[in-house]
C-alpha cells in the first residue's frame, strides 16, 4: 500500500503488518506521533508499564512465548538507559525483541541536547543490531530488517532510534510484507553422520536449550530421544524445552545441579548440544565440558552459523532450526530401529531411563527442618497448580527450589533470564498472563528481586491479569550472602535488607494476599489463591539459614574452618 501518512502512522502500520498485536511502553514526548497513530489501530494493544526495565522484560518474555519479536517503546536518555537491562537479557537469552527509542530531532544531533544519547555506541555491545531511521519513507524497509534480524539465526534484540521530527513527517511510503523466519532444514549427510556417531557411542548425552523451542520441536525431539534411550539434560534455565515427564529427561544444568548428572556429562563419549550455546552457567565456567573436550565427541546443532566453533570445537556442526532438526531427526530413524521400538525391544541405550530415575530421586522434595520448607511448598504446588503453569522468575537463590523440584511440561512454561537479571519475574508474568489469559501464571521473586520491578503489579492490576505472585522473603540478598559466607564467613556486609509488609503492599495494589510463616500454612493459602482470580500474592517469610536448596549458612561456615 502507498499513501500519504505521518511517520508515526507508517511505523504503526508496519507493526500491524508484521503481526504485532501488543506493545509495551512507558510513554515519552519523543514518540507522541506513534502513540497518536496507535489510537486508531485498536488491534494493537498498548500496555502502559511503570518503569522501562519492566517494559523490556515484558517484551523479552512476549518474544520468548510467541517466537516473534516482543515490541517495546521508550523515550530517549533515561528511558533508554532504564530499558537497556531488557536488551541485555534478550541478547543472552537469544529471544527476539525490538526496542524503539524516541530520539532528539535530526537537526539537534551531536549537541548533547536534552536527554541525548548516541544509541549506536550505547547499544552496540548489547544488541544484534542498532538502527536509526532518518527518512520516514524508509520506515517499512527498516522495520522489515529489524524483524528479520531479530528472528534469524540466533534470535535477539534489535534497537531502532526514531528522531522525533521524523515521526511527524508526512510522506508516501510503500509497505513491506510480513517477514517470516528463515530457519533451514538440516543437511541429510550431517544427519546421517550424527546417526553413525549415535551407533558408535557407548554413553551419549544431549544438552538442549537456546531459542526456537516450539511445542512441535519439543514433541519431536522428545520422541527422537526416547526412541534412542538418549539422556537429555536442559541447559541453564531452559528446562522446558521438552516435558520433564519424559522417560529420558535427566534434569538441568547450571547452578545446583544433580551431582549424578554432572558425573554423567563428564563420562559421556558423545555430547549432542541442540540449540544450547554451552555458556558459562551451563558448563560450570567451561569446565564441565571444556572448549576442546578431549576424549569426547561434540555435535553442535544451532540455527546460527556464527555460533558454530565460536567457543567450542565442534566435531560435527548442524546448522538448522530446532523444529527442523527435531522433525528430520525423528523421520530419519532407520526402519529396523522403528520396528524394534514398536515391538518393545530393548532401546539402543539404557542411559536415558537410568538418568531419568536419578532425576526423579533428585526432583522429589525431602522434608527439611525449617519454619517454611520451600521444597515442601513446591510439592504442594505440584498438587494444586496445573502442569502447564507458566513459571516466571528473576535471579536469586530462591529460584533454585523451583529449578530443582518443579517439573516443567514443555516449551513456554519457564520464563527465567539466563543473564541472571533480577526483577524479571513480575514483568515476565504480566506478559505471560496477557498472552495466555486462560493459563496459570506464577511469578516467583525473592525479596530483593521483587523490589526491582514490583511496581509492575500496578500494570497487572490495570489490565486485569490473572496472576499468582510468590515472594520469598529472607531479609537478605541471598545469593550474595551465600558467596559472602563461603569466602568471608560471619562477616556480613552489604547484604541485609529491611522489607515492607509485602502482603499489605499487594492489597494496596488491589490484589488479594496472604502471609505464610510456616510450611503447614502454605497449602491452605495456595488453595485459596487458586480458587480466586486476578492478582494474588503469597508472602513467604523464610529463614536465611537455609540459604539455598542445597546448603545452609552453618554448613558454609563450617566448611571454611
Amino acid at each position: 500500500m502507498t499513501k500519504t501518512r505521518t511517520g508515526g502512522r507508517i511505523l504503526v502500520d508496519q507493526l500491524r503488518i508484521q503481526g504485532c498485536d501488543r506493545i509495551f511502553t512507558v510513554p515519552g514526548e519523543s514518540f507522541l506521533a506513534v502513540l497518536d497513530a496507535l489510537h486508531d489501530v485498536p488491534e494493537i494493544q498498548t500496555v502502559i508499564c511503570r518503569q522501562e526495565g519492566g517494559v523490556t522484560f515484558m517484551a523479552c518474555a512476549d518474544g520468548a512465548l510467541t517466537q516473534r519479536p516482543g515490541v517495546a517503546f521508550v523515550t530517549r536518555g533515561p528511558g533508554a538507559t532504564n530499558a537497556s537491562i531488557g536488551v541485555h537479557v534478550a541478547m543472552q537469552d537469544s529471544q527476539p525483541m525490538i526496542l524503539f527509542i524516541g530520539d532528539v530531532d535530526r537537526g539537534m544531533r551531536d549537541r548533547e541536547g536534552f536527554q541525548e544519547v548516541d544509541f549506536t555506541q550505547m547499544f552496540a555491545p548489547l544488541a544484534k543490531l542498532v538502527l536509526r531511521i532518518d527518512d520516514a519513507k524508509r520506515i517499512p524497509e527498516y522495520v522489515a530488517r529489524a524483524y528479520s534480524v531479530a528472528m534469524s539465526g540466533r534470535p535477539g534484540p534489535v534497537v531502532v532510534a526514531l528522531p522525533e521530527d521524523m515521526l511527524c513527517d508526512v510522506v508516501e511510503a510503500i509497505d513491506r510484507p510480513k517477514v517470516e523466519d528463515i530457519w533451514q532444514a538440516p543437511s541429510a549427510s550431517r544427519l546421517a553422520a550424527l546417526e553413525q556417531l549415535m551407533h558408535d557411542a557407548k554413553a551419549p548425552v544431549a544438552i538442549i536449550g537456546g531459542a526456537g523451542w516450539t511445542a512441535e520441536a519439543g514433541r519431536d525431539f522428545q520422541a527422537w530421544a526416547e526412541k534412542w534411550g538418549l539422556p537429555v539434560a536442559g541447559a541453564f534455565r531452559r528446562q522446558d524445552a521438552i516435558a520433564n515427564a519424559s522417560t529420558v529427561w535427566a534434569g538441568n544444568l547450571g547452578y545446583g545441579p544433580n551431582p549424578k548428572l554432572l558425573a554423567r556429562i563428564r563420562s559421556a563419549d558423545l555430547i549432542i548440544a541442540v540449540g544450547a550455546r554451552l555458556g558459562e552457567a551451563t558448563t560450570d565456567s567451561y569446565t564441565l565440558i571444556t572448549p576442546d573436550h578431549p576424549g569426547q565427541t561434540l555435535v553442535h546443532v544451532h540455527p546460527d552459523p556464527s555460533e558454530h566453533n565460536h567457543v567450542y570445537r565442534a566435531d560435527l556442526s548442524i546448522c538448522c532450526g530446532m523444529e527442523q532438526f527435531a522433525a528430520h531427526a525423528l523421520a530419519s530413524i532407520e526402519p529396523d530401529q522403528r520396528r524394534r521400538v514398536a515391538v518393545s525391544a530393548p532401546l539402543p541405550f539404557s542411559g536415558g531411563a537410568e538418568a531419568h530415575a536419578e532425576w526423579v530421586e533428585w526432583n522429589t522434595p525431602q522434608p527439611f527442618d525449617t519454619a517454611v520448607d520451600l521444597g515442601q511448598c513446591v510439592a504442594v504446588m505440584r498438587e494444586l497448580c496445573p502442569e502447564d503453569s507458566i513459571i516466571c522468575n528473576g535471579a536469586g537463590n530462591f529460584s533454585g527450589w523451583w529449578h530443582r523440584y518443579w517439573p516443567y511440561s514443555g516449551p513456554g512454561t519457564q520464563l527465567a533470564p539466563t543473564a541472571g537479571a533480577m526483577g524479571y519475574g513480575p514483568p515476565a508474568a504480566v506478559a505471560a498472563a496477557l498472552r495466555h489469559p486462560g493459563r496459570c501464571v506464577v511469578a516467583l521473586a525473592g525479596d530483593g528481586d521483587f523490589m526491582m520491578n514490583g511496581q509492575e503489579l500496578a500494570t497487572a492490576q490495570q489490565y486485569g491479569c490473572d496472576l499468582l505472585v510468590i515472594i520469598v522473603d529472607n531479609g537478605t540478598y541471598g545469593t550474595i550472602r551465600m558467596h559472602q559466607e563461603r569466602e568471608y564467613p560471619e562477616r556480613i556486609s552489604g547484604t541485609q535488607l529491611v522489607n515492607p509488609d509485602f502482603a499489605a503492599l499487594a492489597r494496596a495494589y488491589g490484589g488479594w494476599a496472604a502471609t505464610v510463616e510456616e510450611t503447614s500454612a502454605f497449602r491452605p493459602a495456595l488453595s485459596e489463591a487458586m480458587d480466586r482470580k486476578g492478582l494474588r500474592v503469597l508472602h513467604l517469610k523464610t529463614d536465611p539459614e537455609r540459604i539455598s536448596a542445597g546448603t545452609t549458612i552453618s554448613a558454609l561456615r563450617a566448611a571454611k574452618k
